[in-house]
């Protein structure tokens, strides 16, 4: 298994277990649970975003930009009565 696929992998754990933490931190019934599941949810986040810049300066991670006509395309397509305002 090459290097990307492995982070690539781990990247998908991390924004899981940031689900399930965010979750955690929203139903949690004591300030006790709630500030355990909290802190949890910032350390992966922080987890995610350090390896979300290693693969983005590594070039395995690009993000392409799209021109605005798209955009406002796909907008129109779900919601015709979408306005700018």
């Amino acid at each position: 298994m090459d290097n990307k696929t492995l982070l690539e992998g781990i990247l998908w754990d991390l924004k899981c277990l940031g689900d399930l933490f965010l979750h955690g931190t929203i139903e949690s019934g004591t300030k006790n649970v709630h500030k355990t599941f909290e802190d949890a949810l910032m350390d992966v986040l922080t987890l995610q975003n350090d390896l979300y810049s290693l693969m983005s300066d590594e070039n395995m991670y690009n993000v392409e930009n799209v021109a605005e006509t798209k955009i406002t395309k796909v907008q129109s397509k779900f919601n015709p009565t979408l306005k700018e305002e």
